[in-house]
C-alpha cells in the first residue's frame, strides 16, 4: 500500500473512552478512475482517491464494551462485500467475528472511489484493509505494554484481548481503545500482517451480514426507503434513444387524482458515468403524485409527441444483414497480427469456417432502478443503489446545478447489479425532480422502464477461419469482429481484446468493422467475456472435432504450446490481462479429474461439453453434462467447476453461492434472453420475453473446486460465468451433432427440460 501518496492512518478517541481508526486518501485523480477496459481492473496499483481527509470515522470503530463496529466503504449488490471487506480487517484486528458489526458507509471521498464491479473489490482491498485492521492492532498493543511497562514486543493479541502472558496480564480493547487513539498511528506498509496458518476468519465460511434481515423480510433495499412527506414519481421517456420531447398534454394529467406534480425535464449532457458517451439527462415527462399507483395511473393517460431522431429506423434484422455485408469486406481495423494466416489457411490440411452471432441483452435486475432524493435549502440528498455513487454524487451535483460538496449520498443495499448500476441515469432523473418539487420525492422504474431504457450488453457478430496441420495441430486462426461504433469510437463495452488461443497460435488475426448503433450499451456481467467465451471455445471445440481429437486433448495441445512472448512493456504488469497458461492448466487438470471425463459411460442424448475461460484475473474451467431429448428440451444434469482466484478463498460458502450464481446466471443468458429492435424501439417489455432461468431448470447439482495458488487473491463476481454457455453448447454438440452458433438456444427450437 503506497502511505507516502495515495494513503494513510488516523486515529481519534470518541465519546465515553472508544477508538475511530481510519484510513484516508491524498487527493489522486488518477486513483478515482472505474476500470477501463473490457475484461480487467485499471492499470498500476490500486489505490484510495479523493480529497483532504475529513474527521476521522472511516473504518474502525471500538466502543468502550469491547464491540467492534467496521464500516464496508463499497456498495453491496449481493456480491457479499458487506462482510468480506470487513472480515480482512477484523482478521488482522484480532477480534472475534462475534464480537463485530458491520455499517453501510454514505459515499464519502474519503473513501476514494467507492466502485463495486470488475470483481474489483478483492483484488484491490486484499492488502489495505488487512493493514487497517493490522495497525488498529498494533496501536492497542502499544497503549497496553505502555500501560503496563513491558515492551510491545512482549505483548500479544487474541478475542479482542491485548495479553501479557509472562505477568499473566490482560486487558480487552475497549478498555485501552481511548489511549491507544492517542498513540502515533504506525506505517501500514511496515506493519507485520498474520501467517495465513493463524487464520481463523478469513478462509472460514461466514454467513452475509444482511442474511437474516433479508429472510425475514426486514432489509431495505432501494426500493424500500421511505421519507416522512414522501412524494412519488414517474418518468416518461422517447422509446427511441435521443428522441426529443415535442408536447404533451400536462393541464390534463395535473387534473388527475393524486397528481401534485406534472412538467417536461429537457434532455442535458451529464457526464462521470462509468460508461462512455453517456448522454446523461435524457429529454421527458415527470409525473410526482402522492402514491406511486397514482403516478403510474396518470402515466397512462399521458399523450406525448415526440421527435424520435436519427435511430428511428434501426433494427436487429437490419444490423444482420449489414453484418454480413461487412463481413465480406476488407476490416475496418486490425487489433492484433501473428504472423500470416490467410497464407496458413491456404497450405492448411483441413479448414474450418463458422459464423457465430449473440444479441443485445438486459440487466433485468430484479430490483428495477430507482433513487430517493430531497432537494432542500439548496442541498441534496440521496438514497442510491448506485454500483458507483461519487459518480452519481457529482452528475446530480451538475445537474441541479448545486456544488458537489451540497450534494449527500446514501449508500443502500442494491437487489441485484450485474453492471446496470454502473450508470446513475435514475439518479439524475431523481435529483432533477426533487430540485421542482422541493420535497423528498422516490423515482421509481417499472420493469418496462427498465427494460426498455438499459445500457445493454452489445451484441456482437464474429467471423471465424481456423487451420489444421495434418497431424491436427492448430496453425492460423483468424477473425473478423463485427461490432458496433462509429468511426474509430467502438459503442461502449463493444470492443474485443485479442483472446486465447492468441500468442498460442503461430498465425493469428483479430480484427473489426463497425456499424452505427442507437442504443446505450454497457458493462453486462462479466462485460465482454460472457459472449465472447461462447464463441471462442465453441469454435475451438469445432476445431477439435475437425482434428478428430477429444476436445480435451485439443485444448490440452493447445495450453502446452509455446506462447509468443508479451510485449516488454506488458511482461512485469500484474494487470496486463493475459492469462495465466500455467493457473488455467491447474484448473483445467482439475476439472477434468473431478468430472471424470472419458471414464464415464453416459446414456444416449446425454453428453459432457468442456470448456474454460479467463476474466476478470480468474482462471475458470467447466464442464457440463447436459440431457437432450429428441424434441430438443435440454436438462443440465450436472456442472462441475475448477477456478483459480489466488491464495485464499476469504469466504468459503459466498465464493461457492457465487460460483452457482454464475453458472445459472449463465444458463438463464444461454436459454431465453435477448433484447431486439424495431423501428429504434426495443421489442421485449417485461420477463415474459426475456424471461429469468426458473429453480426447476437449474442444474440440480453445482460442484465448485477452487485450486489456491501463489497468487494475491481476486474476485468472483464475474469470472465463472463466462465458461458454462460453451460447456453446455459443446455437450449439445456431442449428444446430438447440433452445432449452434447463435444464441439464445431457442431460437433453434431449443426448451429447458
Amino acid at each position: 500500500m503506497e502511505t507516502t501518496r495515495r494513503s494513510f492512518l488516523k486515529a481519534a478517541a470518541i465519546a465515553g473512552g472508544g477508538m475511530l481508526l481510519g484510513l484516508y486518501a491524498e487527493p489522486n485523480s488518477d486513483a478515482q478512475q472505474p476500470p477501463t477496459r473490457t475484461n480487467r481492473p485499471p492499470q498500476g496499483r490500486p489505490g484510495f482517491g479523493g480529497p483532504p481527509p475529513p474527521p476521522p470515522s472511516a473504518y474502525i470503530r471500538i466502543a468502550p464494551d469491547g464491540i467492534v463496529t467496521i464500516f464496508s466503504a463499497r456498495p453491496e449488490i449481493g456480491q457479499g462485500v458487506k462482510t468480506m471487506m470487513p472480515m480482512l480487517i477484523a482478521e488482522e484486528l484480532d477480534v472475534d467475528w462475534k464480537q463485530v458489526r458491520t455499517e453501510q458507509a454514505d459515499c464519502d471521498n474519503k473513501f476514494g472511489f467507492q466502485f463495486s464491479g470488475g470483481s474489483f473489490g478483492t483484488t484491490s482491498s486484499w492488502d489495505p484493509l488487512r493493514r487497517v485492521g493490522a495497525a488498529g492492532r498494533q496501536m492497542l498493543i502499544a497503549a497496553a505494554a505502555k500501560e503496563w511497562g513491558v515492551p510491545e514486543g512482549e505483548c500479544s493479541t487474541a478475542s479482542g484481548t491485548v495479553l501479557h502472558l509472562a505477568s499473566n496480564r490482560k486487558v480487552g480493547y475497549g478498555e485501552i481503545a481511548s489511549k491507544a487513539a492517542a498513540l502515533p498511528v504506525p506505517d501500514p506498509a511496515a506493519i507485520k500482517l498474520k501467517d495465513p496458518k493463524d487464520y481463523k476468519i478469513i478462509g472460514h465460511s461466514t454467513l452475509g451480514v444482511d442474511v437474516p434481515e433479508i429472510v425475514s423480510g426486514k432489509q431495505v433495499f432501494g426500493i424500500d426507503v421511505s421519507l416522512p412527506g414522501m412524494l412519488y414519481a414517474v418518468y416518461e421517456k422517447c422509446p427511441v434513444f435521443g428522441g426529443k420531447l415535442i408536447s404533451a398534454n400536462l393541464e390534463e394529467v395535473m387534473k388527475l387524482r393524486g397528481v401534485k406534480f406534472a412538467f417536461a425535464i429537457e434532455g442535458a449532457e451529464v457526464k462521470g458515468n462509468v460508461i462512455p458517451g453517456d448522454p446523461g439527462l435524457e429529454s421527458g415527462v415527470a409525473i410526482v403524485a402522492d402514491s406511486w399507483w397514482a403516478a403510474q395511473s396518470a402515466r397512462k393517460k399521458l399523450k406525448v409527441v415526440w421527435d424520435e431522431g436519427r435511430w428511428a429506423k434501426q433494427s436487429s434484422a437490419e444490423f444482420e444483414r449489414q453484418a454480413d455485408i461487412l463481413s465480406k469486406q476488407t476490416p475496418a481495423k486490425t487489433l492484433r497480427q501473428d504472423g500470416d494466416v490467410e497464407a496458413a489457411l491456404k497450405s492448411a490440411a483441413k479448414t474450418v469456417e463458422a459464423n457465430y452471432s449473440y444479441p443485445f441483452l438486459s440487466h433485468a435486475t430484479l430490483e428495477p432502478q430507482n433513487c430517493t432524493a430531497h432537494f432542500q435549502d439548496g442541498k441534496l440528498e440521496i438514497w442510491s443503489t448506485s454500483q458507483t455513487p461519487g459518480s452519481g454524487k457529482s452528475m446530480a451535483a451538475k445537474a441541479t446545478g448545486i456544488p458537489e460538496s451540497d450534494v449527500t449520498v446514501r449508500m443502500v443495499r442494491a437487489g441485484g447489479g450485474f453492471g446496470r448500476r454502473l450508470t446513475n441515469d435514475y439518479v439524475v432523473e431523481a435529483a432533477v425532480i426533487a430540485k421542482k418539487v422541493g420535497v423528498p420525492v422516490k423515482l421509481l422504474w417499472t420493469r418496462e422502464d427498465d427494460m426498455a431504457h438499459d445500457y445493454y450488453r452489445p451484441a456482437g457478430f464474429q467471423y471465424l477461419k481456423g487451420g489444421l496441420d495434418a497431424s491436427g495441430k492448430l496453425i492460423a486462426w483468424g477473425n473478423h469482429f463485427v461490432t458496433f461504433g462509429e468511426g474509430n469510437q467502438y459503442a461502449s463495452f463493444a470492443n474485443m481484446q485479442p483472446e486465447f488461443p492468441a500468442r498460442y497460435v503461430p498465425n493469428y488475426s483479430l480484427q473489426t468493422s463497425v456499424q452505427p448503433l442507437g442504443l446505450k450499451t454497457g458493462a453486462l456481467r462479466a462485460p465482454g467475456s460472457n459472449a465472447y467465451a461462447f464463441v471462442i471455445q465453441s469454435f475451438i471445440d469445432e476445431l477439435a472435432h475437425a482434428a478428430g481429437q477429444d476436445p480435451v486433448e485439443f485444448r490440452r495441445g493447445l495450453l502446452n504450446a509455446t506462447p509468443i512472448p508479451l510485449p516488454e512493456a506488458m511482461r512485469n504488469n500484474p494487470f496486463a490481462g493475459d492469462m495465466s497458461v500455467e493457473r488455467m492448466r491447474g484448473v483445467f487438470e482439475l476439472v477434468v479429474e473431478k468430472s471424470g471425463w472419458g471414464k464415464r459411460k453416459l446414456p444416449k442424448g446425454t453428453a459432457l461439453g468442456i470448456a474454460f475461460y479467463y476474466s476478470h484475473m480468474g482462471h475458470f474451467a467447466e464442464v457440463a453434462q447436459v440431457r437432450v431429448t429428441s424434441d430438443k428440451r435440454v436438462k443440465v444434469e450436472k456442472v462441475w467447476v475448477a477456478g483459480d482466484v489466488g491464495s485464499q478463498v476469504i469466504n468459503p460458502i459466498a465464493a461457492e453461492n457465487m460460483v452457482q450464481g454464475s453458472i445459472i446466471d449463465g444458463l438463464g443468458v444461454l436459454m431465453d434472453q435477448r433484447i431486439t429492435l424495431d423501428k429504434g424501439r426495443v421489442v421485449q417489455t417485461n420477463f415474459h420475453q426475456h424471461p429469468m432461468i426458473r429453480m426447476s431448470q437449474s442444474p440440480p447439482q453445482i460442484e465448485v473446486h477452487f485450486l489456491k495458488t501463489d497468487h494475491s487473491p481476486t474476485g468472483l463476481g464475474e469470472p465463472a460465468m463466462p465458461p458454462i454457455l460453451p460447456a453446455v453448447c459443446n455437450a449439445i454438440f456431442a449428444a446430438t451433432g447440433d452445432r449452434v452458433r447463435s444464441l439464445p438456444l431457442s431460437k433453434h427450437g431449443y426448451s429447458w427440460g
